[in-house]
């Protein structure tokens, strides 16, 4: 089953989400959704919830969960804790006192009703105005409890652009409470190259204390780091060659029948490329496909079962959202491209796989 979110007249863009299923079986899905005729990255967004109560069939009506109150909310997380609570985190970016800066910053909100209404946001850094860069999907909380934010600090400009990504962490012990960032940073291995560095971090628990990042990169392939005491400390960054990909980011959750990891990205492996159409003034696709499903029994040592998911040489597909429920794999990623789109960022796809045809 796949919905299209496509932009629209006053909807310039429908981008980058979260799923997480309430008591009552719903599906909630969380979304960026643009207002106005600008798809770009700081334009104007709110946080908007979908519900499906058939299993992700179908979608209701969007309802507003974060309203923007400053330049631009989006980057959106959706967590069940262990306490019961369903917490939200997001980006909010607010313009400085000079108008070519931008400050980004993670929040974070929670629901004890449900999702039927938030909590007062709270900025999680708590630091002076910063350009901290967070992705969709990526709040964890390990099996101990503790909370975990992977972000990019991005050193270089005020606005983001053009700068070198550092791998920071966030964590909180008490429930989202107070954070703290971890004394450990991943800086990137060659800083006198011309590369941005390690941006868009995502990282899983893969046994007691041992946890993996991953990063987006471009230099043709995903870095990974490991850390061994439960996110404080973490190695140097190395490319990751078994996730070879363009400047583009990679998801991955853990499939909690069998225990599997399963990863998607735009796989640049030779056997499972294609021929992209470049970018042109009718449209940025930055080259983000194929889209590539694999997985792992030995906790990401080896990937196997690669499957393509999607191919289209004039689409881009990016920011994947992924949850399991019951046999179905939910999946939700940006899907823009021509004729259409003038940004690969503008669509969303939500998709529904079933995962045991996939083994």
């Amino acid at each position: 089953m796949e919905t299209l979110l496509a932009h629209s007249a006053g909807n310039a863009r429908n981008s980058e989400g979260s799923f997480e299923k309430l008591a009552d079986g719903t599906l909630i899905f969380a979304y960026t959704r643009y207002s106005g005729d600008d798809s770009s990255d700081h334009a104007s967004a709110d946080i908007c919830l979908l519900r499906s109560r058939d299993g992700g069939m179908t979608w209701g009506e969007e309802e507003i969960a974060v309203r923007n109150d400053a330049q631009n909310v989006m980057s959106v997380s959706l967590l069940r804790l262990q306490d019961g609570r369903i917490a939200m985190t997001f980006v909010k970016k607010s313009l400085l006192m000079n108008p070519d800066q931008i400050a980004c910053r993670p929040y974070i909100v929670f629901s004890s009703d449900e999702a039927k209404s938030w909590s007062r946001p709270v900025d999680i850094t708590g630091s002076a105005p910063v350009y901290l860069t967070l992705n969709n999907d990526r709040l964890v909380q390990l099996k101990n409890g503790r909370m975990i934010l992977p972000l990019a600090f991005l050193r270089g400009t005020s606005s983001g652009k053009f700068a070198q990504g550092i791998g920071v962490f966030y964590y909180s012990d008490d429930g989202g409470a107070a954070w703290s960032e971890a004394p450990s940073c991943c800086y990137p291995p060659n800083p006198s190259r011309a590369s941005r560095g390690l941006l868009e971090p995502g990282l899983i628990e893969l046994e007691e204390d041992h946890l993996m990042c991953w990063f987006r990169t471009t230099d043709g392939c995903q870095y990974k780091s490991f850390s061994y005491d439960n996110g404080l400390n973490w190695t140097p960054a190395l490319p990751a060659v078994e996730f070879r990909s363009p400047d583009s980011p990679l998801s991955m959750k853990r499939n909690p029948e069998t225990g599997e990891l399963y990863a998607i990205w735009n796989d640049y492996h030779p056997s499972r490329s294609v021929r992209f159409e470049p970018n042109d003034s009718n449209c940025w696709t930055a080259g983000r496909t194929p889209l590539v499903l694999a997985r792992s029994s030995d906790n990401g040592k080896t990937w196997t079962g690669h499957t393509i998911l999607e191919d289209s040489p004039r689409h881009g597909f990016a920011y994947t959202a992924m949850y399991f429920n019951g046999d179905d794999l939910l999946l939700a990623y940006c899907c823009g491209g021509r004729p259409t789109c003038r940004n690969m960022l503008q669509d969303l796809k939500i998709r529904s796989l079933k995962w045991r045809e996939l083994l």
